[in-house]
């Protein structure tokens, strides 16, 4: 690790790294990507190549246990984030852990545990925490430029039937509350600045490989309440509603916010019902994902804390687990 990079190593070959991931860190200013991995040798070598990552390793072990590697990257099958997420830390590397960060709250407070005993940094790989739009509509919502935040509103869906899509098979942690409905719970405890201390929850599930393709909840927060919809089965589409007492926020593309062009939010005051008194506020051009790594890999370079800590991570897991009891329940669910 030199004073102004940590060098990065990945595990596996996920489209998200491959696309997304990969390619911005290695734009960043402070990461740098110096390995990867893959259960099958070629496969690994094939793709460093192609990535033009210099070193390439035929096991994850091996990665783990490279010197010239400080941090990992885990972007693996949900059902893998926690075995290998703990290996990594248990080697002394610095984690990014695609979301959920486990199966369950109870597989999240192990990581607590062990990022406590090893000292290493382990982090949720939630880029809206770090996005300029998000951290604009938190800076409204905190400052009173809406009034008091009330309500929010989510919608995040895609559609995806192919069985052998890891989204799609239950043991591993497939299903859209996991995939998707987490964005919603995570930015509607950013909006409210709070946490919820009920959930209600109903889903249905694919008769087929149990997961759920279509889920509903409740957030009951002390000062509001929040509603999501999340689908693995409907039209593609993304948007959030945030409800002030004055004003209302619209977020154009919440979560897979465009790297080639300006995200917009909208401020209303509703005084014209058919938008006359909309106003655009634009964000900056950039890659959430290469401010994901640079501003991970800052906090790991100073030994301060990252931009958001593990205890979040593991509230946001409790929500999902309430919300999976309210759906079998029928009733509201403490978190």
């Amino acid at each position: 690790m030199s004073d102004s990079r940590v060098r990065w190593g990945v595990l596996g070959a996920a489209k998200i790294a491959v696309e997304k991931v990969i390619p911005a860190m290695q734009g960043g200013a402070h990461t740098a990507v110096v390995a990867m991995a893959s259960r099958d040798g070629q496969k690994a070598r094939a793709m460093a190549t192609r990535l033009g990552i210099p070193k390439a390793h035929g096991s994850y072990e091996a990665l783990i246990a490279d010197p010239d590697v400080d941090a990992i990257y885990n972007p693996l099958p949900n059902h893998l984030h926690l075995p290998w997420t703990k290996a990594a830390a248990e080697a002394g590397k610095h984690v990014l852990c695609e979301k959920p960060i486990g199966l369950n709250a109870a597989e999240s407070r192990e990581l607590l545990a062990i990022r406590d005993r090893t000292g290493v940094t382990i982090q949720e790989a939630f880029m809206v925490w770090t996005h300029p739009q998000w951290q604009r509509v938190v800076e409204l919502c905190r400052s009173g430029a809406i009034g008091e935040v009330r309500g929010y509103s989510g919608v995040f869906s895609y559609y995806s039937d192919d069985a052998s899509n890891i989204r799609n098979v239950a043991e591993w942690g497939g299903g859209g509350l996991m995939d998707i409905g987490c964005y919603l719970i995570i930015t509607s405890r950013m909006a409210f600045g709070a946490e919820p201390t009920r959930v209600m929850g109903t889903l249905e599930r694919d008769p087929v490989s149990g997961v759920d393709i279509l889920t509903s909840m409740i957030l009951d927060y002390p000062k509001g309440q929040a509603i999501g919809l999340c689908s693995t089965r409907v039209v593609p589409y993304q948007r959030v509603q945030i409800l002030g007492t004055r004003k209302r926020l619209e977020v154009e593309i919440p979560f897979n916010a465009p790297n080639d062009r300006p995200c917009r939010v909208w401020m209303d005051d509703g005084g014209d019902l058919s938008g006359g008194h909309i106003e655009t506020l634009s964000c900056e051009t950039c890659d959430q994902y290469r401010i994901q790594g640079d501003e991970l890999s800052k906090a790991i370079l100073t030994r301060t804390p990252p931009p958001y800590p593990l205890e979040m991570s593991v509230r946001n897991m409790e929500i999902i687990d309430a919300v999976f009891r309210s759906a079998q329940s029928g009733r509201w669910e403490a978190v």
